[in-house]
């Protein structure tokens, strides 16, 4: 097989193309195949003299779309890499974008097709590239191939960069409720990333407030699957979906206000609550995917933050093995597990089977939150104002001490 040696980056583009166009002709017979070998270098030279680099593009994408399947991973990267080198002799964004468009495009054709070479060269060309825009848009075709070429493992690296990305991108809030959608239908696929797949979703979402109805409408089934994640994920027990008017659109909405209703049951209600809405609603709940015995186990926990909240950090034995629906020897298994997940600090009183509660995790943070929130840190911040104040006092005192005793001395 040949190797593309690279001399100047004008020889390097005729290579290509003709290396390319040997393999696509080989079959064609040695006179017609050279005939149409020596035409495409011709018109390749053309375009090198002439500044035509998007059409110098076209062509070399060309042939090398038709060798794909004919030469090893190391020489499509290599072909690859000379096309995508043209972008950074484009002389106008608008070429750029369109030189970036057609180049992401094509790469992008056939996602089956060496999926991960494929975002290899694409990320090699995001990298080419200094249009915050044009990388943006080359991104977006990168997670479209992560996701119809089921290879999600290779976007996840880029997430954790995301922030900057958007810095750095500058783009509006329409382009990046696409973008976070995109994000989230790629990590759908993925059952190790799950959590990212809720978090992408709820930023998706967010980027509903202050919309009209006719927009707000377009994020329903993306709000729908929000809950069901939430609902589902075995350690997640806050979210503030409620607050989304994405989220809330659906309350009152024909299909999936029940759904709705599951939310509210599984961030402000306990265990009883659940098990009557699943005795109503047990096939909904399994067209969801949503396991009875796991929902059980999680509103058994979040019923024990709700009865840390409610019952002045004492909580009796009695009373968690009512609202848990348990034993009595399953009692303390269950504050245990509360413990684990962080939802709780608490200690045991096993003398007089209480449970003394220090901290307990909010399932919501909402306007209530906040207020008693600023409550607490105003009693904080007038508790150690009259800490400065007593020390100020006593230290006054304990100067006017000590220059009353050097007088008594002189």
């Amino acid at each position: 097989m040949a190797t593309i040696v690279q001399t100047s980056e004008e020889d390097a583009a005729l290579t290509v193309v003709r290396f390319a166009s040997e393999l696509a002709w080989a079959d064609a017979g040695s006179e017609a195949a050279e005939a149409q070998v020596n035409r495409l270098c011709v018109e390749a030279q053309e375009c090198i003299v002439m500044g035509r680099w998007l059409d110098l593009a076209s062509l070399m994408l060309t042939s090398a779309d038709l060798i794909f399947s004919k030469i090893s991973e190391k020489d499509l990267e290599c072909v690859f890499t000379v096309i995508c080198n043209l972008v950074t002799k484009s002389g106008s964004q608008k070429e750029l974008l369109e030189m970036a468009e057609l180049i992401s495009s094509k790469i992008g054709q056939q996602p089956n097709d060496k999926p991960a070479l494929r975002l290899k060269i694409l990320f090699n060309l995001y990298n080419l590239l200094e249009d915050p825009y044009c990388r943006f848009h080359v991104y977006m075709k990168a997670l479209d191939l992560a996701l119809k070429g089921k290879v999600p493992e290779h976007i996840l690296p880029s997430l954790k960069k995301m922030d900057s990305f958007l810095r750095e991108w500058n783009i509006g809030i329409v382009e990046q409720r696409q973008l976070f959608l995109a994000i989230a239908n790629v990590l759908k696929e993925s059952k190790s990333a799950a959590n990212d797949y809720f978090k992408f979703l709820t930023k998706y979402l967010a980027t509903f407030s202050g919309e009209d109805a006719h927009t707000l409408s377009e994020a329903k089934e993306e709000a729908a699957h929000a809950i069901v994640e939430f609902v589902r994920a075995p350690n997640m027990f806050k979210c503030d979906l409620l607050d989304m008017p994405a989220v809330g659109q659906l309350e009152n909405d024909a299909k999936y206000s029940l759904v709705y209703q599951l939310l509210k049951i599984f961030l402000a209600q306990r265990l009883d609550a659940y098990l009557e809405f699943q005795a109503a609603n047990s096939t909904l709940l399994k067209s969801y995917g949503l396991v009875h015995e796991d929902c059980i186990a999680k509103m058994r926990l979040l019923s024990l933050v709700d009865l840390g909240s409610n019952e002045s950090a004492r909580i009796p034995y009695a009373l968690i093995k009512d609202t848990l629906r348990i034993n009595d020897d399953e009692v303390e298994l269950w504050v245990v597990k509360a413990i684990a997940s962080k939802l709780i600090d608490c200690k045991m009183d096993q003398m007089n089977e209480v449970v003394i509660v220090s901290r307990c995790t909010e399932r919501v943070f909402g306007q209530y939150q906040w207020e008693t929130l600023r409550t607490k840190l105003a009693t904080w911040r007038g508790n150690i104002a009259n800490v400065i104040g007593t020390i100020r006092a006593n230290k006054i005192v304990d100067d006017g001490s000590q220059a009353v005793q050097g007088l008594a001395i002189r």
